[in-house]
């Protein structure tokens, strides 16, 4: 089983995607873990990738599904996997449809967390970290000690730059109007199965539990 699973920054998409590997016993396959292998062990398409990189510019989409096409043909995969991370844009989905046609499979559902701008905004915003071990509470949640000193490492806590309000609202947009296409794509072929994002982790866990069977 193939499963996508999109969600914005602050939707708890993390913390679902442990519950869902575990729950189907396939593995969590994020674009970002396999650029880094890639690039740590040189491979051929790792060293393709660096070049881009290393001029400043984007890694083509092409680029990019072949990499994850080789992540696809490792035995571990061979039953399923949990695809976090990509495809990121409509063009992106269609060159992964065609790299699962050669391969004889197809992604079977894409999941997508619902959670109201509104409370992402407060989710991200009310985190704090400490600058010295990157322990993480929050403001309404998890209070971090009132000196603001990590008890971990003696390290300051403070807030992130990308999780001030500003930023996260551009990060929100930066997202909705690159994901939403994606959505559409998957929904205007039956894949598609929105979620509500809101309650606790176990509830989510169960909605999305739903949305599968």
């Amino acid at each position: 089983m193939i499963i996508i699973l999109l969600g914005p920054p602050g939707a708890g998409k993390g913390t679902q995607a442990a519950a869902l590997v575990k729950r189907f016993e396939v593995p969590h396959v994020s674009t970002g873990d396999i650029f880094r292998a890639n690039l740590a062990s040189g491979t051929p398409l790792g060293l393709e990738a660096k070049g881009y990189m290393d001029r400043g510019a984007l890694v083509p989409d092409e680029l990019t599904v072949r990499m994850v096409g080789e992540r696809l043909r490792l035995p571990d995969a061979s039953a399923g996997c949990l695809l976090d991370g990509f495809p990121r844009t409509a063009a992106q989905a269609e060159a992964l449809e065609e790299l699962l046609t050669t391969l004889g499979r197809q992604v079977d559902v894409c999941l997508q967390l619902d959670v109201p701008n509104d409370e992402l905004v407060t989710r991200l915003s009310g985190r704090r970290v400490c600058r010295g071990c990157g322990a993480g509470w929050h403001v309404s949640y998890a209070p971090p000690p009132a000196d603001f000193v990590c008890p971990h490492c003696g390290g300051s806590i403070g807030q992130r730059a990308d999780d001030a309000e500003a930023a996260i609202k551009n990060r929100l947009q930066v997202y909705h109007e690159q994901t939403s296409p994606v959505a559409s794509w998957y929904a205007a072929k039956g894949r598609l199965k929105t979620v509500p994002g809101l309650g606790s982790p176990s509830d989510v866990e169960a909605a999305l539990a739903q949305a599968m069977s």
